[in-house]
């Protein structure tokens, strides 16, 4: 059960128009009162820490309180950040060039900040790599990145300029040469795997999901940006359900190339749960992280780390055909 102090957070902060919409879209599809579904809803929030988003979109209301328990909600994941990741090293996560230095043996490219570095240095990186990502130093969910390509510029002068003009602040990196066999599915984007990894009071990290994030019309994968996402064996490294995306609608085969989701197996799998559980103990400090991975013909990467890993791709109606959700193997993972 969430906290006192959280569950006053929440109704303090809470978007009152938003949750009404989703009380009228809930009895649109469902038929129950209005009443009734808030009264519902504010049952699932003291009870299991879910808040009217997490109500909606893993559709409680179709729920029996056994298999509402077995849920992450956006309040137990708040819970298991607070428990195992100490905010005074968010930063680590959050900016880009931190966290490409820290794990620069992860991560396996080239990069440079533009702010910090000489000029001549970032025309040294540009002239080096003429297709490259600008990525915001301190961003999310895909938002402010570019593929920059040089030969569109008049000259790199023109290019730099163009990344030092006011209020950018750009990270530069290497593009990823993703696996033939991922590309397969979706060439236009780099398509990872998020897996998440937690690190018990022993110290000995264990992988708890992995979902499969493809690109669809844009060169980020990001569900939140347009991308799909598709459920992974964690111990096998195969796709075990088909394709979703935020819209809700699924896909068996991919809507551009075509290629079968379902069943697809990652390359290199075995390799991949080793390097998360290795970066995992890099900082002590955060325990609870989701790493999103890219497959490369040399081998899986590090693309990120995410200190505060969502907990609402995970569990979606459409991949929990059961209704059972993943609280489930966080608690075995804890008790061990």
């Amino acid at each position: 059960m969430p906290s006192f102090k959280y569950l006053v957070k929440r109704v303090m902060k809470m978007d009152y128009k938003n949750m009404l919409d989703k009380i009228n879209h809930i009895h649109k599809e469902t038929g129950m009162g209005r009443i009734a579904i808030f009264n519902d809803m504010r049952k699932c929030a003291v009870k299991y820490g879910a808040g009217y988003s997490d109500y909606d979109l893993f559709e409680m209301y179709r729920l029996t309180d056994e298999e509402r328990d077995t849920y992450i909600t956006r309040g137990r994941n708040n819970d298991l950040i607070k428990k195992y990741n100490n905010p005074e090293y968010n930063y680590l996560f959050r900016n880009k060039v931190e966290f490409n230095t820290l794990f620069r043996d992860f991560i396996k490219r080239d990069f440079i900040d533009v702010n910090s570095s000489a000029k001549e240095d970032v025309l040294k990186f540009i002239s080096k790599h003429s297709i490259f990502m600008a990525k915001p130093v301190v961003g999310t969910c895909g938002k402010g990145i570019e593929r920059i390509d040089i030969s569109t510029y008049v000259s790199l002068d023109e290019v730099y300029d163009y990344l030092t003009q006011a209020g950018m602040n750009y990270e530069l990196e290497e593009v990823i040469v993703q696996h033939e066999k991922v590309a397969t599915i979706y060439p236009n984007s780099i398509n990872t795997v998020r897996i998440v990894t937690i690190v018990d009071d022993e110290g000995d990290s264990h992988v708890i999901c992995a979902y499969f994030r493809i690109g669809n019309g844009k060169y980020v994968d990001n569900f939140n940006s347009g991308g799909m996402v598709a459920p992974v064996n964690e111990e096998t490294g195969e796709v075990i359900d088909k394709a979703i995306d935020k819209k809700k609608n699924l896909y068996e085969y991919h809507p551009i190339t075509n290629a079968l989701i379902k069943g697809f197996m990652f390359p290199d799998w075995e390799k991949a749960l080793e390097l998360v559980k290795e970066a995992s103990k890099l900082v002590p400090e955060m325990r609870y992280v989701g790493w999103d991975v890219s497959f490369t013909p040399n081998g899986p990467i590090l693309v990120e780390g995410n200190e505060y890993p969502g907990h609402d791709i995970y569990q979606l109606p459409e991949h929990t055909p059961n209704h059972i959700g993943i609280w489930p193997k966080f608690s075995r993972t804890l008790k061990k």
